[in-house]
């Protein structure tokens, strides 16, 4: 059995609505007076949506895999202010994701972020004992819609996230 390397090293950038646009949205806080318009998070929830808290324990900055939902849109954001990480890659199929096109985001507590339906990433990651994110899905996203690519079978990679202050 061939071993991983050495952790391919990525830099997280701070998140924007221009740098993740390609993967998504990210939404910050607006006026409640605001009317709906193209900043607000574009849903595809087709089925019965689900809203919760979802608790993490520290699963550090370290992946060798992608997860991807093609029937819904997800959303995330943490609770307490609390920063975290996100690494992303367009939608594609398994076989043939461009690990050169695996990017990761730095994402401040004060936004949440959609991703586009099909969006291959691993996250949240944090180095915190915890942290509770909010998450929308469908109810059985993890059940039904659920891909997961193993970069480390696939292509003999893993990554970890070089953060950068």
């Amino acid at each position: 059995m061939a071993i991983a390397h050495l952790p391919t090293q990525l830099t997280p950038q701070l998140i924007t609505p221009e740098n993740f646009q390609p993967y998504g949205q990210v939404i910050f806080p607006t006026d409640d007076s605001k009317q709906f318009d193209v900043n607000d998070a574009q849903l595809v929830l087709s089925g019965i949506p689900r809203f919760y808290i979802m608790h993490l324990r520290k699963v550090g900055r370290r992946f060798h895999s992608l997860a991807r939902h093609q029937q819904c849109t997800q959303c995330l954001g943490s609770l307490a202010g609390k920063e975290w990480f996100m690494a992303v890659a367009p939608a594609s199929n398994p076989a043939q994701i461009d690990v050169t096109q695996i990017v990761a985001f730095r994402i401040t507590g004060n936004c949440f972020i959609k991703l586009n339906a099909g969006t291959w990433h691993a996250g949240p990651l944090f180095e915190e004992d915890f942290i509770d994110f909010y998450n929308l899905e469908l109810h059985d996203t993890n059940i039904n819609d659920y891909e997961v690519c193993n970069l480390r079978k696939l292509y003999n990679l893993n990554f970890e996230l070089t953060v950068v202050k």
